[in-house]
């Protein structure tokens, strides 16, 4: 059984992030990796109950998901497009590289120019309150068995090599994103259904691994030995 995607998530063939529409679930941008990467470094921060040592009542207690962040690095790279310029599609890669793509990614991490006008307008108009933008569920798909709903906490551009106008021909991308579970979402949210999902395939996925494995680290024995 594959992961549950929200209606209308196409599957990508590469590694890569999709953006909804957070109230409907219309697929907004679908963002490919050019290259998937060698390496995803995760990182699992349990959350414990945080009882005071010795409370054996709690030791073994969580009071929700971990907290889990994703690295990666993605490589860009212009050259095969530029070595056909006037192939489909290649236009604005020819004319402006890679800012096209890296301006697509800059903008999962700002409000648009429109978006701060508006803001701007409404404490000019005396708004008592102004709501902060709320930006497109950001989805990363890493094959149908790991879709997860992310937010991106860094992103570093690393631009290697230029055009004759100065427009990035190569790049690497670093990007560090954090989990969205239903404690940030809430289960009534859209992505909280993509987060379960992805903890139901996580626990399909463990019963495969055979208990038998026990045996070779010495632990299936009664607890404390004999």
């Amino acid at each position: 059984m594959s992961a549950q995607f929200a209606p209308g998530t196409p599957v990508v063939p590469r590694g890569g992030l999709v953006l909804l529409d957070p109230a409907n679930g219309t697929v907004l941008r679908v963002i490919t990796l050019q290259y998937n990467p060698d390496t995803i470094t995760r990182t699992l921060q349990p959350q414990g109950v945080g009882a005071e040592p010795g409370d054996r009542s709690e030791a073994l207690r969580l009071r929700g998901p971990a907290h889990e962040t994703i690295r990666l690095e993605a490589e860009l790279d212009a050259t095969t497009q530029l070595e056909d310029p006037f192939a489909p599609g290649n236009d604005a890669v020819a004319a402006y590289g890679l800012l096209p793509v890296l301006a697509t990614l800059d903008l999962l991490v700002n409000p648009t120019a429109g978006a701060l006008i508006a803001q701007d307008e409404a404490a000019r108009n005396g708004a008592f309150e102004i709501v902060p933008v709320e930006s497109p569920l950001t989805v990363f798909v890493w094959s149908r068995d790991r879709v997860v709903p992310v937010r991106l906490t860094e992103f570093t551009v690393t631009e290697e090599a230029f055009d004759s106008n100065l427009n990035p021909i190569r790049a690497k991308v670093s990007l560090s994103m954090r989990i969205l579970t239903v404690d940030d979402l809430g289960f009534t949210h859209r992505g909280s259904g993509l987060f379960i999902g992805h903890q139901r395939r996580r626990e399909q996925l463990a019963a495969l691994h055979p208990s038998d494995q026990l045996r070779a680290l010495g632990l299936d024995g009664p607890p404390g030995g004999t």
